[in-house]
């Protein structure tokens, strides 16, 4: 039976904490899964969006980027192909729930500023387009012609090209993406910031400078045939539970793993699948053969701290540890390398680790002895200031023992929102490589601009200093996903226009320029009629897998329209209809968009015959299928020396990290129950070690102020919780998008600019028990 949405907002007053689960999933994890979807689908809903979710005949999930099992590798997709964060996520698209005229005349602008991002998100889907007026104290309705002549006036007021970003979040599919981008480029501008900017630019930056391709070289067959996983800076069993079922199929064909993370997080020590019986009744299987629990940003000094063992044990054996042939020949730098780890300061690797010097032997001990080793991480290791560094010496790692071109071997970014890599792939980037522009201009007979646009960082300045003034966002949350929250909140204030293509209501829509417009759209479990006929869209996995998704489901509202639609009948209000690019063709039919895109983006030669194949197909990763690394400057794969940095924390201060709850994906709040954690009905908490409490003489229970200290000044968020919980000594952890105020906009990572959300200085300042 269905549910209304809630009255009233977080009252956490009701939090309530118990102990932390030592374990993942399970019947839990099936009971919220279905309670979940009930409450906002109901029963007959529940079950026709759950067997289609990952299916081939389906919808692939808006959650999470893992990939799906592959005939071609002779596996085997389950009845069930989905977490339970993958129900939560379905729920919250396929609701019943609606957001229309009659919610937006009830509550007025300054009434939703005060809601939360879980009520706002709870509302249901919005129904037509809305328009809030310079001035205006509610939205109100307005026809999609309208709707896009706002935007095209503002964008023809402009100036300049550059002075408009168009933002885009990881859930827009593979054609929406290709035409976005188009769309901006042939406007003026490559001003093109996306979600990607705040979580893997890192990885990306990286790879790109040591395998030549900004993408992780394994499947997920590799990732059942490895003989050790090293997942590092990674909490799988929220952020991608699916994962866990791979861990533990890897285990059974022998594989240990090594988990490398602050917080001893449920999902990396047991699993009980629920999927079988041991899962559902028994003690699960144990995952983490070895747990480091490290400093935050300590994993620069743990990686080459392992080197240094691993070089030295080298020189000791010659041929025992180095894989001489694939260095000799398909490398460069090693001499480098090995000269600058010859020597290191095991005092400083044990104040930046927090490790005793015999657990990080016994980790390099492990991965010496193993023939077949992967590398897995999330945002851990992307968002420090020294995050590219570390993942260049995870590369190093992979490159001494040969680890990267073979079965079971490889290095794996675990990306997050479902189509991001995707997104990037077919052009969204704020600079791109000249080769797809030059291949874009020629397919399209345009100017293309050349010049680097702006990321998400600087878009944020851009705002703030006026240089930017029209933000336009396919999907989404920037008001939430992004740092430094109140400099954030100005800066989109300061806009003369604001518009969002969503779904349903978030913290963006009431955080406006002069003027704001939501623009709704179909989501992936929706149906898709265009004037060709029924559509498909395609995304792209986090192992490079494109494959098709078709949504089932009548929409929401007959007055959505798809992503496709809304930029192509944009571009045609904004740029004519008689403009060079066939927009309105390209909206009827989307095969056209395939047809483009198979000329355009590298690796998608014959797209529409191959995303047709059951499995849909791979990109090429010269990496992964033949060890070669013709997309570095010199042709090979690079080591690199980079010096040892880690943060530095002064006397009766805490480094904190933001992270996810159990109950909630990127911004989206599915929930008020962090139940691995222990924490229910509330969000403002912050996980502190005993010992650290003890030391700042605090108690668990009572109630600070966070307060991060910058060059430019303080950061507050009041009132949190004091939680004590086995966090690392001296890191502490709070949820975002709660804890972004404390990030400061220009704490970002070298290289990747992407912001420092994991290693912030932090002093907690108690308040008065009430």
């Amino acid at each position: 039976m269905t549910r209304d949405a809630p009255t009233d907002d977080v009252d956490e007053s009701q939090l309530e904490v118990s102990k932390p689960k030592d374990w993942a999933a399970g019947l839990p994890g099936v009971a919220v899964s279905l309670v979940r979807s009930m409450e906002q689908m109901g029963a007959g809903r529940t079950v026709r969006t759950l067997r289609l979710l990952n299916q081939r005949d389906g919808f692939d999930c808006p959650g999470c980027a893992w990939p799906e099992p592959r005939e071609a590798d002779g596996e085997h997709r389950k009845l069930a192909e989905f977490c339970e964060n993958g129900a939560k996520a379905v729920a919250e698209e396929a609701t019943k729930r609606r957001v229309g005229r009659e919610f937006f005349a009830k509550h007025s602008i300054e009434e939703l500023r005060g809601k939360t991002d879980y009520w706002l998100g709870q509302q249901g889907r919005i129904t037509e387009p809305f328009v809030l007026r310079e001035g205006a104290s509610h939205y109100e309705p307005i026809a999609w012609h309208d709707a896009f002549e706002i935007v095209a006036d503002e964008l023809r007021a402009l100036d300049d090209p550059n002075e408009a970003l168009f933002y885009t979040s990881g859930r827009t599919s593979n054609e929406a993406a290709f035409l976005y981008q188009l769309l901006a480029r042939s406007y003026g501008t490559n001003n093109l910031p996306d979600c990607s900017n705040m979580c893997h630019e890192s990885s990306g930056a990286a790879l790109s400078e040591t395998t030549g391709i900004g993408k992780g070289s394994v499947t997920l067959a590799d990732i059942h045939r490895a003989d050790l996983i090293v997942v590092v800076g990674q909490n799988p069993g929220t952020n991608h539970p699916r994962m866990l079922s791979a861990l533990e199929e890897a285990k059974a064909n022998g594989a240990r793993v090594i988990a490398v993370n602050p917080l001893p997080e449920a999902g990396l020590m047991r699993f009980k699948n629920p999927q079988n019986v041991r899962g559902l009744v028994g003690k699960g299987s144990p995952l983490a053969d070895e747990f480091a629990q490290i400093r935050l940003g300590g994993d620069l000094a743990l990686f080459q701290a392992i080197g240094h063992l691993l070089l030295g044990w080298e020189r000791e054996a010659p041929g025992t540890i180095v894989d001489r042939r694939f260095v000799d020949s398909e490398t460069e730098g090693f001499e480098d390398y090995a000269k600058h780890l010859r020597e290191i300061d095991w005092a400083e690797v044990g104040a930046a680790t927090g490790l005793p010097r015999d657990q990080i032997e016994r980790v390099a001990r492990m991965i010496a002895s193993s023939k077949r080793t992967i590398y897995c991480w999330a945002m851990g290791l992307t968002q420090h200031k020294h995050a590219v560094q570390t993942i260049k010496e995870v590369a190093n790692l992979a490159l001494v023992r040969g680890m990267i071109g073979e079965p079971g071997a490889g290095l794996c970014p675990v990306r997050g929102h479902s189509n991001v890599q995707g997104d990037r792939t077919m052009g969204i980037w704020e600079k791109m490589p000249e080769s797809f522009m030059d291949a874009l201009a020629e397919e399209f007979g345009m100017y293309v601009p050349r010049a680097h646009g702006l990321d998400t960082v600087d878009s944020i300045r851009a705002m703030r200093d006026g240089a930017a003034k029209v933000f336009f966002a396919m999907g989404g949350n920037f008001a939430s996903a992004t740092p430094d929250t109140e400099l954030t909140e100005r800066a989109l204030r300061s806009c003369s226009l604001t518009a969002h293509v969503s779904t349903k209501l978030n913290r963006s829509h009431v955080v406006h320029g002069k003027t704001a417009l939501i623009l709704p759209t179909l989501g992936r479990t929706e149906r898709d009629l265009q004037q060709a006929g029924e559509q498909f869209v395609t995304v792209e996995d986090s192992m490079s897998q494109v494959h098709s998704s078709r949504g089932r489901l009548a929409p929401a509202s007959k007055d959505l329209l798809s992503e496709i639609a809304i930029v192509s009948r944009l571009a045609v209000h904004l740029l004519g209809a008689e403009h060079r690019v066939p927009w309105k063709d390209f909206e009827g039919d989307y095969d056209l968009i395939r047809d483009r895109i198979s000329r355009v983006v590298t690796g998608c030669e014959d797209y529409n015959k191959r995303v047709r194949e059951p499995d849909g197909f791979v990109l090429p990763n010269a990496p992964r299928d033949s060890r070669q690394f013709s997309g570095t400057e010199n042709g090979k794969a690079n080591f690199t020396v980079s010096e040892l940095e880690f943060p530095q924390v002064p006397a009766g201060r805490l480094l904190l990290q933001t992270l996810r709850s159990h109950d909630q994906y990127n911004t989206t709040i599915y929930g008020l129950s962090d139940r691995y954690r222990g924490i229910e009905d509330g969000r403002r908490v912050v996980f502190v070690n005993p010992d650290d409490l003890a030391e700042l003489g605090l108690a668990d229970g009572g109630f600070v102020d966070l307060v991060s200290e910058w060059r430019d000044g303080d950061r507050r968020a009041p009132r949190f919780r004091l939680v004590s919980y086995p966090t690392a000594r001296g890191c502490a952890a709070a949820y975002f998008p709660e804890a972004n105020s404390l990030v400061p906009l220009d704490s970002v990572a070298d290289k990747s600019n992407t912001p420092v959300s994991k290693a912030i200085v932090v002093r907690l300042e108690p308040l008065p028990t009430p």
